[in-house]
């Protein structure tokens, strides 16, 4: 690795964390107030607005699966960051200006009307461009989320000491960048939308995430760039495929018999022997040698078989994340449209709904701090273990308050519905005479759970994922995100439907005044707790890989776990 000066790798590391800040301001500046524009703007009801939130936000976890592929394949992280950067802010551009110009903007009746008294439409052109833009931006996404973090650490040499040790450094300011950039957006960013207009608020960070982009390139002739090697999606499709061709051939007893690389190449850095398990026996059909000559996807040595099933012991796990994923898309759908029925006044100033989301974000920065310096060490002194508790046993906290916090919010939402009852109010443009705090519990409680489940579930997928995998634990963890927006929409059509079967009134209507979202939120309690025992039966039959007895050894590993704590933010 070139030789670079201090000053020059600050440099570096600074162009970095800048743009992180930008992503991350423009991403939740658009994602965290996206259903209210949906509603008010388009006009679409309840569950229509809800469900195109949580499948463009569950796109926008998915794609950087693709996004990683195709840098670990093909171009590489640099190439493949600048050109999804670039597609990102055409998306954002193509935004702005969709939100702008009058002739691609939804009518308006005019400042004095309410969107609730307007019965303008926009015309399916106008909705067709905007969807248009919105997922081109996660295709931008799919590029920049797994690729910068890895940049920004591909830049410091770990064989220079003090390199090494600002590596520590950078990622403690790469996760303050982000969750700055995050609390700006829930703050500032959703008042401008709501005050002075989408286009404000949109055109901000798209200036922001030009300048961004801009600077980045400065760096270019400087960059440090690590090789790329196979994909970890491409080695464990080629075990999968040779299992199968082979799936008649028997498996000798003696797995010295079973294909592997010499000790000579596995000595290169990067390259990483595993020893030979007797889990999943069926996968080592892969490593059968066979007469003659025989391609990769025909016989793999025994550490691609041994990578491949610690891949897929962890499958369960990943399921078991799914529901938990669906309950954080609550607080940027329905959590925000309760919010627009309660009294939002603190003086002469309106609180956008969507800003509750800062507690969300302020919580678990709080419960990191506290988790870490407090809980941690008076933990580790009689679980002897230098995490303090195990992964999953941090997990299983989470489940508890999500089971928790959806309770909660099931009895608040009984109350705001009893007090809208008490004064007379059901029609949609009325306000419940409550304040929006009473929402500020369901949200600060989802904050905490995910310095629980969602840190310790990122930390899981990486740490349990082998050497030369980590990448593809990573995307464990954006599948989990991912696939747990997507069943959020398909869950709330579900229950919106069969509960208007049969004459019923239906528990969500476009006017939750007269909704039973507390049902709704009693209904995913319930569902949360049986997700819960199938949790705890799938981590009692886990094993770990390899259970961390050293302190120093796991600070190292922290390092490569710090590199993706972009997805914690989301």
């Amino acid at each position: 690795m070139a030789h670079l000066h201090p000053v020059l790798v600050l440099y570096l590391e600074h162009l970095i964390n800048r743009f992180e800040v930008c992503e991350r301001l423009a991403y939740y500046g658009l994602s965290t107030n996206l259903v209210l524009y949906l509603t008010r703007e388009l006009h679409q009801g309840t569950v229509k607005a809800s469900n195109n939130v949580t499948n463009w936000v569950g796109t926008a976890w998915m794609t950087p699966i693709l996004g990683a592929f195709i840098a670990d394949e093909f171009l590489g992280r640099y190439w493949t960051f600048m050109i999804a950067s670039l597609i990102y802010l055409v998306g954002m551009c193509f935004l702005t200006l969709v939100v702008s110009i009058p002739s691609l903007k939804p009518p308006t009746c005019g400042k004095d009307v309410i969107y609730l008294d307007c019965h303008k439409r926009a015309s399916s052109f106008q909705i067709g461009i905007f969807y248009c833009a919105l997922y081109i931006i996660t295709i931008g996404t799919g590029g920049t989320k797994p690729n910068i973090s890895t940049m920004g650490a591909d830049q410091f040499d770990d064989f220079e000491p003090q390199e090494r040790a600002h590596k520590l450094s950078f990622f403690n300011w790469y996760v303050f960048c982000i969750f700055f950039g995050t609390i700006f957006a829930n703050t500032v960013l959703v008042y401008l939308q709501d005050t002075s207009g989408w286009e404000i608020g949109y055109g901000i960070p798209t200036m922001m995430l030009l300048m961004s982009i801009i600077a980045f390139v400065f760096g270019t002739p400087v960059y440090r760039h690590k090789p790329r090697g196979e994909s970890p999606f491409t080695r464990m499709a080629k075990v999968i495929i040779a299992t199968s061709r082979k799936w008649n051939t028997s498996v000798p007893v003696d797995p010295k018999e079973l294909y592997e690389l010499t000790l000579d190449e596995y000595s290169s850095p990067g390259k990483y022997r595993i020893d030979h398990s007797s889990s999943l026996r069926f996968l080592d059909k892969a490593a059968v040698k066979v007469d003659g000559p025989a391609s990769g996807w025909d016989l793999c040595p025994v550490t691609h078989v041994e990578q491949t099933k610690q891949m897929i012991k962890m499958i369960p796990i990943l399921c078991a994340t799914f529901i938990p994923s669906t309950l954080m898309a609550q607080t940027q759908t329905l959590f925000i449209k309760q919010g627009t029925t309660l009294n939002r006044h603190l003086g002469d100033f309106e609180i956008p709904p969507a800003s509750l989301s800062v507690f969300m974000t302020i919580s678990m920065l709080i419960s990191l701090v506290v988790y870490d310096r407090l809980f941690v060490p008076f933990v580790r002194k009689y679980t002897k273990n230098p995490r303090g508790i195990t992964l999953l046993q941090r997990m299983t906290v989470g489940l508890i308050i999500h089971i928790v916090t959806m309770i909660i919010a099931s009895l608040v939402e009984r109350h705001r519905l009893s007090v809208a009852k008490d004064h007379g109010i059901f029609t949609m443009n009325q306000i419940v005479p409550l304040k929006i705090y009473i929402l500020i519990p369901q949200f600060a409680l989802l904050g905490v759970s995910d310095c629980f489940l969602e840190v310790a579930k990122l930390e899981f997928f990486y740490d349990q994922a082998p050497e030369g995998m980590k990448s593809l634990g990573m995307a464990y963890f954006t599948t989990s995100q991912g696939f747990g927006y997507f069943l959020s929409s398909f869950i709330l059509s579900i229950v919106a439907d069969v509960t208007k079967r049969h004459g019923h009134h239906g528990w969500i209507l476009d006017n939750l005044n007269v909704s039973r979202l507390d049902y709704y939120y009693a209904f995913y309690a319930v569902l949360s707790f049986v997700n819960f025992l199938f949790f705890l039966f799938v981590a009692k039959n886990f094993r770990y890989n390899v259970e961390v007895t050293d302190v120093e050894q796991e600070s190292k590993e922290d390092i490569g776990k710090i590199i993706e704590q972009s997805y914690v933010a989301g």
